[in-house]
Formats: C-alpha cells, structure tokens, sequence
C-alpha cells in the first residue's frame, strides 16, 4: 500500500519578519526547536534582561560585541538545551535561531568559550580581582531578584507560602576550590542549599560539602521571610524541611517570627517509647490484614540539652512487610489547626515532591 505524504511543509507562527519551517534540506538549519519555547518564557517574563541588570560592566563600550544581556542568555540558553561544557559554544555560537534570540540577527556569531569564560570568571562586586576581569555582579541583587520574580507571579495575594529547604550533592569531579569527600553521597561534592516555593526557586546557595546540611538557613530565612512580608503581610508562611534542618536556632527563628514549621526529626529510644502503643496496634493491623498499617499520634517532647522547650512532635507509628518504620515531624501548629495525621499525609508529605526539583533542573553558579 502507497503511503499518503504531504508535499508541504509544516510552517509555524513567524517571528517578526521571518517565517519558521520545519525542513531537513536547508543550507543553514538550527537543530534546538526548544529555544523557541525558551524564547517565550523570557519574552513574558523578562528573567535574563533582569539578571542582566544585576551586573556590573566595566568593558570599554567601543570595545564591546558581546553585551551582558547576549552572553547572559547564550549561556543560559545553552545550559537548557544540554550544552553545559564551554567548549561547546565554539561550534553552537553559530546557530541562527540562537543568534536571533540572543539579539545577533545581523548574521553575526555569538561568543566563543573564551569570552564566555571570562564571564564565568568575574568577581562578586567588592571582591579584589586583577586587571582583566571587568565584569562583576551583586550577590544581593540576583538573590533578591529569584525571591521577587516568584511573588511578581501571584495574580492575586496567597493566603499560604511554603518554603522548601533542603540540601542535595554537586558531584566535582576535579580538584575545585573547598572540595570535601561526603561520606553520605560517597563522593567529592558540594554542598549547596535550595529554597523552593512549588516549582519557583528563591534561593540556591553554593557551599562546601563539610558543613551541616542546615548551615545558612536561618540567614536565607531572614532575606526571604521579610520580602514575602512586604508584598503579602497577611499571607501564612511555612517552612518545610528534612530531619537535617531540624536544628534549635531554626525552629526558634520561627516561632519569634511568626513562621510555622513543619521538620523530620531523626528517631531515638524515647521517642520510640512513646510510640510503642499505636505501633503495637498497627503490627496487629498487618497481621489481620496482611496490608500496610499506620497510626498517628501527638507526642509532647523535649530533648535533654539542645532544646530550649517542649515541642509537638507527630508520631507515625507504620507496620510494613520488611517490619516496623517509625517516623516523627516536629511543628509548631497546634492540633487544631493540622490534626496529626492531616499533617503528616499531607503537609510533610508534600515535600517529597520538592525534593526532585534540585535533582532535576540545571543550576548556574557564579
């Protein structure tokens, strides 16, 4: 049987005077359709042109080819579209949907790895460099920056803002400045800490790897807690985090500063104890039902040295195949505002999800 084949081609909304085709017979051809979708996103929401003027470009302006907007969104583009290594560029600076979406429809290539790299290799304003490095950047402005884009997008005040926190590994695989051997990770790494609020980022701090998961959480708290305040001053705020963060100072942050918590906390005999009557009754739900069991109950707990107060802790006292899996959140709601297993199910669970968004998005350090 013939098959039926459509002579045309398939053509898609232009930009400005040019058209888009899909062929595989053109004399110069891009391969990265994804930059059009890309394209769209920074047209609606202007988040390279605002990076952009987070930096500071002491060039000499007759000098310049390349403007910190274009080298900006090259690499930034770039990294979307897998291209992470420099080297790269030598070959994709050439692309005509790129050139076109980088602001070079004169035909002209963008930058190479070389000047690229001097982009990576600029100082933090205030930072002594030498000579040759003329472009800078505020720390300050471009955190400021990821808090604000995510609350420039609510249509309408929330009536609820979670904080994700958590800490995951940056695999090095050379000998970078502050690298460490992370014996959880079996690998040398960093360390860096993510705030995310849904799908928004608003923090991603680069450290080493031989600190505490929770270091810096406290300072991230009181950059973002306030600037959410300014814009919502009625809106709830919540952090949500692992076993790790789980630490006096931060739990005591929040309650002076009206932020409620919600935090893993590692298990230990007493708290096992305590848990010993709804997990007898949880194993004796397995043996009936050959099915998972669980129970839940509020637990008042304070440690021996490191807690200033007693807390509430939730227990979920759960019976599987492999046996017993106890596990215990800590919070300052009350049992009115988020019974125990409501809390548990769905608020501390919901940070599961949370947990892919780091592991699974490209993040550019400067």
């Amino acid at each position: 049987m013939n098959t039926d084949c459509t002579p045309k081609q398939l053509i898609l909304q232009g930009l400005g005077k040019r058209k888009i085709e899909i062929s595989h017979d053109a004399d110069v051809a891009t391969s990265d359709g994804g930059l059009i979708l890309l394209h769209q996103i920074e047209k609606r929401f202007g988040i390279i042109r605002r990076l952009s003027s987070c930096f500071q470009d002491r060039r000499n302006p007759a000098m310049i080819e390349h403007t910190i907007f274009q080298l900006l969104s090259q690499r930034i583009y770039g990294l979307c579209q897998g291209y992470e290594d420099l080297n790269d560029h030598d070959q994709w600076r050439s692309d005509p949907l790129l050139s076109l979406f980088c602001e070079k429809d004169n035909g002209n290539f963008l930058s190479g790895k070389s000047t690229l790299n001097r982009l990576e290799l600029g100082k933090e304003l205030g930072d002594e460099g030498d000579r040759y490095s003329k472009i800078s950047w505020s720390d300050g402005q471009i955190e400021q920056l990821l808090v604000d884009i995510f609350l420039d997008s609510f249509a309408d005040p929330p009536d609820e803002i979670i904080l994700d926190f958590d800490a995951t590994d940056d695999p090095l695989h050379g000998h970078q400045e502050g690298r460490f051997f992370h014996g959880y990770y079996d690998s040398y790494c960093y360390l860096p800490l993510y705030v995310f609020a849904g799908a928004f980022p608003l923090a991603a701090r680069l450290r080493p790897s031989n600190i505490d998961a929770s270091t810096g959480t406290t300072e991230v708290l009181d950059f973002i807690v306030p600037r959410i305040r300014s814009r919502f001053p009625k809106a709830r705020i919540i952090l949500r985090a692992d076993s790790g963060f789980c630490r006096e100072a931060i739990m005591k942050y929040c309650e002076q500063n009206n932020v409620f918590y919600v935090l893993g906390l590692a298990k230990n005999n007493r708290l096992k104890r305590a848990l010993e009557g709804e997990m007898y009754n949880a194993e004796r739900e397995y043996r009936q039902t050959g099915h998972p069991a669980r129970r839940f109950t509020d637990i008042s707990y304070r440690t021996k040295k490191t807690w200033s107060k007693t807390r509430r802790i939730v227990g979920k006292a759960e019976y599987l195949p492999k046996g017993a899996n106890p596990r215990f959140v800590v919070t300052n709601f009350s049992s009115l505002q988020w019974p125990a297993i409501s809390l548990y199910e769905k608020l501390y669970r919901g940070r599961g999800e949370m947990e892919n968004s780091p592991k699974n998005g490209t993040i550019l350090w400067f």
